[in-house]
């Protein structure tokens, strides 16, 4: 019996215009195009500069800081006002005051300081342009000390910082973000797909004819499962196929251990879909109320954010995010090299949530024989 009823769900499926053309069309959008907008790289920030030495050294280091790449010279001010006016107006992100004698005080061996000023209404990108500025900074100082003490035994004793980031050296924030985006594309086709299509046929009153035949409630909440299952894990196959070829981000580490998280993440997630599906009676209904917990999941999984900086009560609310584990698992597997007993911490809350969440949906679902 349950042979006969996948097959008819697949037929419903391909005889469907719209869903083959969405299953096709969300790995696409989120690998070919998010990834571009979910960015958190900070360029093109618009410095003004306002230049009290006007020597040659302080257009030097305005030059360095425009070849870093990430900043974008909005012009000279004559005055502090001058430059917050443009500040205000939205022409210019960051101020850059370079003091009266700034060059004549680097000759004599003496440290200037230079005001760094800040929009920070965007606090990111705020925050990271000021840093992006000191650092470069910084390198022109240093640059200056090697031509002015060329001589080993004259420097001065000098501390150099050589950071080694570990997982991540490039720091690429394509590396950190596709792995996340990927249990996204998940989500939506065994989650938002099922449970719509379950309340489609609520709407149109197939669901009732089912429900008075003899078949069991099991059998019936599998056949609309089931394909859903298989296409979600086609999907994924083909995410990780366009994470390579697309974005060179090759797996480093097992993966049976990202099918193995893959498995119970569909079978969570599609269980919490029927939840959705059993509690609404309209597309409306069950729209409203998936979005409403998949934002929930989103923002409290670390996708954005880490979850080590969330407060102490938004942390315990995040154990309950499916999400959360999915996206550890991806990116312990795609950047850390981790196998299958790396991510037992991972695997257990995400077993025990699907059992909660296919048990709830079992019994909340009202067949009527």
């Amino acid at each position: 019996m349950l042979r006969y009823l996948v097959q008819k769900e697949f037929l419903q499926i391909r005889r469907n215009p719209f869903l083959p053309r969405m299953v096709l069309m969300f790995p696409l959008m989120i690998l070919l195009v998010l990834p571009f907008a979910a960015n958190f790289d900070i360029k093109n920030i618009n410095l003004v500069v306002v230049d009290h030495d006007e020597s040659m050294l302080s257009e030097r280091l305005v030059k360095k800081i425009e070849s870093s790449g990430y900043f974008r010279l909005a012009g000279y001010c004559y005055n502090d006002s001058e430059a917050l006016g443009m500040v205000e107006l939205g022409k210019a992100d960051t101020i850059l005051e370079i003091p009266y004698g700034f060059a004549k005080d680097l000759g004599k061996g003496s440290v200037p300081e230079v005001l760094i000023s800040a929009d920070t209404v965007n606090g990111t990108k705020g925050g990271l342009g000021s840093a992006y500025l000191t650092t470069v900074i910084q390198d022109f100082s240093a640059d200056l000390i090697q031509e002015t003490q060329p001589i080993p035994g004259n420097q001065k004793s000098l501390v150099t910082i050589e950071p080694q980031y570990r997982y991540n050296p490039y720091l690429l924030y394509p590396d950190f973000m596709i792995p996340a985006l990927m249990v996204i594309g998940l989500l939506l086709i065994t989650g938002f797909l099922p449970a719509l299509n379950i309340v489609g046929e609520k709407e149109s009153g197939t669901i009732e004819s089912m429900n008075v035949t003899p078949v069991r409630k099991l059998t019936l909440i599998l056949s609309k499962l089931i394909p859903y299952w298989v296409i979600g894990f086609l999907v994924f196959s083909f995410m990780l196929a366009l994470a390579f070829f697309v974005w060179g981000l090759s797996i480093t580490g097992s993966l049976l251990a990202l099918y193995l998280a893959a498995l119970l993440f569909v079978f969570t997630i599609s269980g919490f879909g029927l939840i959705i599906s059993n509690y609404a009676n309209t597309y409306q209904q069950a729209m409203f109320m998936m979005f409403f917990f998949v934002m929930i999941f989103d923002f409290l999984s670390g996708l954005f954010t880490p979850i080590a900086s969330m407060p102490e009560w938004a942390k315990l609310i995040s154990y309950a995010s499916p999400l959360r584990y999915m996206i550890e698992v991806l990116r312990g597997v795609y950047l850390k090299g981790c196998t299958i007993p790396d991510l037992v911490g991972q695997y257990l809350p995400l077993g025990v949530l699907m059992i909660l969440f296919n048990s709830w949906a079992i019994i909340s679902y009202r067949k009527k024989s």
